[in-house]
């Protein structure tokens, strides 16, 4: 008797203990959840959301968050819908969401990475160096409007003539396509050139932002509905603290950061996604030091292309659009 009294005391003293250690690291009843709806696949623009909920970053301001990959219909309009409180998204989306005959009521509140990464991107002994260059070429992509005016823009500035390219729809383009049967793509370095570097593809990359300023967007963005901005502020003050914390851990130390997120998407190859996060851990944060801030110059500028090019049909005043206001250590200027 005595000896079953000793592990019944044991058994009660570390239940004690585990649940004295759940609440410190905030695992109790009682967090309030929040659902982050992804843009896409989990990758490594999204390695921050990870960390923090990793390092418990996200508990510590009292919430139970899950990542989610939107199902039916588009991230915009599953957070303007109130299917998740906080979602990824890119200044183009949320451009033509708020110039819709019938406007979303959602804004971007922090960008992810500050400028645009995205490049054209060919074989290189086929010798594409710029847009002139994209005459009697073919090219796929995947088909959006802005694309075809992005690269028409381009190549007439360039004095090509569009009409000279072929544009073809498709998936995602493999490298064997583009050294046997097409010339040129859009691809964002981040994610396939590190693959083609590891894979000693040679690519040449025409970064899009070098060829016109106005195209210097931001991509990825974190939105949020306004509802969620007029009636839980503080929620969403709380929320980006963490999500900074996150990303900034995975600018200081890019390896740890891509374990995290290997373990948490274990069907990429580990050490791809380290070397796509070194390269993005240099982005993150790139020419500003206040995390996720966004600029009224950039909103204007891609607004005003759009409405030039007659990809929207109305012109968006920034601040319609984006809000720095709930970024941890913001300061009016």
């Amino acid at each position: 008797m005595k000896r079953l009294t000793v592990v019944i005391l044991v058994f009660v003293l570390l239940l004690s203990a585990v649940s004295c250690t759940s609440k410190e690291r905030g695992v109790s009843e009682g967090l309030e959840k929040v659902r982050v709806i992804l843009d896409y696949l989990p990758n490594t623009n999204h390695t921050g959301l990870y960390v923090a909920l990793e390092r418990g970053y996200y508990e510590e301001e009292g919430f139970d968050v899950e990542i989610m990959q939107p199902s039916e219909g588009t991230t915009e309009t599953l957070i303007a819908t109130g299917k998740g409180e906080f979602g990824i998204s890119y200044q183009e989306d949320v451009t033509y969401a708020r110039t819709a005959e019938e406007p979303l009521p959602i804004k971007a509140i922090a960008a992810i990475i500050q400028h645009n990464t995205s490049c054209f991107a060919s074989y290189e002994p086929k010798g594409i160096e710029s847009p002139k260059d994209f005459e009697g070429k073919i090219y796929t992509g995947w088909g959006s409007p802005a694309e075809e005016a992005i690269i028409r823009a381009v190549m007439e500035k360039a004095g090509a003539d569009f009409s000279k390219l072929e544009i073809v729809a498709g998936d995602d383009v493999g490298f064997a396509a583009l050294k046997d049967k097409i010339d040129l793509t859009w691809v964002y370095y981040g994610w396939t050139g590190i693959e083609a570097k590891m894979q000693d593809f040679p690519m040449n990359y025409i970064e899009i932002r070098s060829l016109e300023e106005r195209l210097d967007f931001y991509t990825p963005i974190i939105i949020a509905s306004e509802e969620l901005i007029e009636k839980e502020p503080e929620l969403i003050k709380r929320f980006l603290s963490a999500t900074k914390k996150g990303y900034m851990d995975s600018i200081e130390d890019p390896t740890k950061a891509a374990d995290i997120l290997a373990d948490a998407v274990p069907e990429y190859d580990r050490e791809f996604l380290r070397e796509s996060q070194k390269y993005l851990s240099t982005k993150y944060m790139e020419d500003t030091d206040r995390w996720g801030e966004m600029k009224e110059s950039v909103w204007d500028n891609y607004t005003g292309f759009m409405l030039e090019n007659e990809l929207i049909t109305k012109d968006m005043p920034a601040n319609e659009a984006f809000t720095n206001e709930f970024l941890p250590n913001y300061e009016s200027e």
